[in-house]
């Protein structure tokens, strides 16, 4: 079954995120591509084709988000670091006049974009998890989003940073949630992800859990966060799976892939790699919603069409990465991830 552009029929489903959460589809949307001129993404820079301007980028960002709309989606996620994202959803929530809660919008803080809309930045964004920068970038995230935003996240916690024991930012996270009627939650990144999920379970707020959502990375090449997501998702709280194309290397932009269990199951499919993957984290039980970061209205389309396929569990046999191998896999995922090009 060919699986692309055009091919594109099943309907997106949808669930609670979270216990408590509000109904979102099982495929949202992502911004970090369309935000900012530069992104962390394999080809990005032929994605975009040159046109960065801010009017071409929220032209496209107001694109995706049209599509994904009349697609069933109904769950964006955005953040302070990605440019101009924020601002770009804010014009298309107004000029669209939706209420709030016809689309569920999460945000971030803990990242400041300063790569001042220069491809060849330096430096495209730095992280401050300190109090000051909540703050400050919840009044700028609210500004723009208003009662639109229903979740607002710690954007790639750390051990470093020490976000998650400090009690200052917590107990801002805390009166934010109670004060704003926002839902509070996190996202974890890099190796140390599952310990960061465990970590942020222990952080308690009114009998229960201060984070209603965590968002991870979990893709067929880096699933080691899998246990841990999903003795999140039985306690309640949210999982949104984010990177599930390993930053475009899943959608066939990195020859190495061909030689490994998932491209042979691309193969068996007949249907795009990118649908492959997002089916993959899909099928995950305990997975909420699973993002897509499409830049372009051919990358969405393609990849809505993980919902054309079944996954059984013989794929996950064949993608299974035995245990001994698992930690030494894990830390050259994040290693090859740390030295992608911004393009």
């Amino acid at each position: 079954m060919e699986v692309g552009p055009g091919c594109f029929t099943a309907p997106v489903q949808h669930t609670s995120l979270g216990r408590d959460g509000p109904r979102v589809s099982r495929i949202g949307l992502g911004l970090a591509a369309v935000g900012r001129p530069a992104y962390l993404n394999v080809g990005h820079d032929a994605d975009v084709a040159g046109a960065t301007e801010v009017d071409a980028l929220q032209g496209r960002a107001h694109a995706l988000l049209d599509l994904a709309v009349e697609r069933g989606v109904t769950y964006v996620d955005a953040a302070r670091s990605y440019g101009r994202a924020e601002e770009f959803l804010a014009h298309w929530l107004r000029a669209r006049e939706l209420d709030p809660g016809a689309v569920v919008i999460g945000s971030k803080w803990g990242y400041r974009y300063v790569g001042a809309w220069r491809l060849d930045a330096t430096t495209h964004e730095v992280k401050d998890h300190s109090v000051d920068a909540l703050a400050a970038q919840w009044e700028e995230s609210h500004r723009l989003l208003g009662p639109h935003l229903a979740l607002y996240q710690v954007h790639s916690a750390t051990f470093d940073t020490g976000v998650l024991q400090d009690r200052a930012v917590l107990d801002e996270l805390a009166r934010l949630r109670a004060a704003e009627g926002v839902a509070i939650g996190l996202s974890v990144s890099g190796v140390d992800q599952r310990d960061l999920v465990r970590a942020a379970m222990e952080v308690s707020y009114d009998g229960g859990f201060l984070f209603s959502t965590v968002q991870a990375t979990w893709n067929p090449l880096e699933p080691s966060a899998e246990e841990a997501l999903a003795e999140a998702h039985h306690e309640g709280i949210g999982v949104i799976v984010k990177e599930a194309l390993a930053n475009g290397r899943l959608a066939d932009r990195d020859p190495v892939i061909r030689e490994t269990p998932f491209w042979g199951i691309v193969e068996d499919l007949d249907a795009s790699p990118d649908a492959v993957a997002l089916a993959a984290a899909l099928a995950r039980p305990w997975a909420s919603v699973v993002l897509s970061g499409a830049a372009t209205i051919d990358q969405l389309t393609s990849n809505l069409g993980a919902l054309e396929l079944s996954w059984g569990p013989s794929w996950d046999e064949r993608l299974r990465i035995p245990a001994d191998v698992l930690p030494h896999s894990r830390e050259q995922y994040w290693k090859r991830r740390s030295a992608l090009a911004w393009t």
